[in-house]
């Protein structure tokens, strides 16, 4: 019986959530043995032509050429799962959606009118069908390894959809916002990271993106009792997942 074929293809990003997968060492091994990798270029060189059972994506959409691409690969592939703040949501590179691209070529190109892009990033979902969306940035070992398992078993995967309080609250870690008014984006982000940034005294980063069905007004508020100026509340919301629709909307509300 023919192995499945995974393809890994990268966007517009930094790579990270590819390296993540080739972290997973030991368990990389298993999965290589499970299916056929047909294309993953951060690890071999070796391609295989689709159609393929699972495509995992990394990266956003910031070309003409990449939207053209994007579509190409939904067309080859049975299941459609996106890895990443950057596929998910249009990463830390969707800042340029609140500006003028132009203006930023100008400053950084000597020649920008050799430079081809499009005024936004944006998440692979925008353009095509996603079967399933893996937040982070980077991903987590644990969930991307949990996902191609369930994926392949034909499972729903076990990735929870509950507010980054919650693994504070399980890791028994002090509320860095109640005890020391430092600014958090735990109550309105997804949880995935293992409490990664509050466990050493930091406010979250909002790295895995709005958790489901956020109050990111009321955790504004809050944030302005503190003292923080409505500069700073949008900036919260503005860096790896500044494009995901519900941070997007709250720092716009601060603009």
């Amino acid at each position: 019986m023919a192995k499945p074929k995974l393809a890994v293809w990268k966007f517009a990003s930094c790579d990270g959530c590819q390296l993540t997968l080739l972290d997973c060492e030991d368990e990389l091994l298993a999965i290589a043995g499970a299916v056929e990798i047909a294309q993953f270029l951060e690890a071999t060189s070796a391609s295989v032509d689709g159609p393929f059972d699972l495509s995992l994506v990394e990266g956003s959409i910031t070309t003409a050429h990449d939207a053209e691409r994007i579509r190409e690969i939904r067309a080859q592939s049975k299941t459609l799962i996106t890895i990443g703040a950057c596929a998910t949501a249009g990463g830390i590179q969707s800042l340029r959606n609140f500006a003028d691209v132009e203006d930023y070529t100008r400053m950084v190109y000597a020649h920008p009118e050799y430079i081809s892009t499009l005024a936004t990033s944006t998440a692979i979902s925008d353009h095509v069908k996603v079967d399933f969306e893996l937040r982070g940035c980077p991903v987590s070992k644990h969930q991307l390894l949990e996902l191609i398992a369930a994926t392949l078993a034909g499972r729903k995967p076990h990735v929870p959809r509950t507010s980054q309080c919650t693994e504070c609250k399980a890791k028994g870690t002090v509320c860095v916002t109640v005890a020391h008014g430092i600014p958090c984006l735990g109550p309105v982000t997804q949880a995935g990271c293992g409490n990664l940034c509050p466990s050493v005294g930091r406010g979250c980063y909002g790295c895995f993106g709005p958790k489901e069905a956020p109050n990111a007004p009321s955790l504004s508020a809050h944030l302005a009792g503190l003292g923080q100026q409505p500069r700073q509340i949008r900036d919260l919301y503005r860096s790896f997942n500044a494009a995901a629709p519900d941070f997007k909307t709250e720092s716009l509300r601060h603009d």
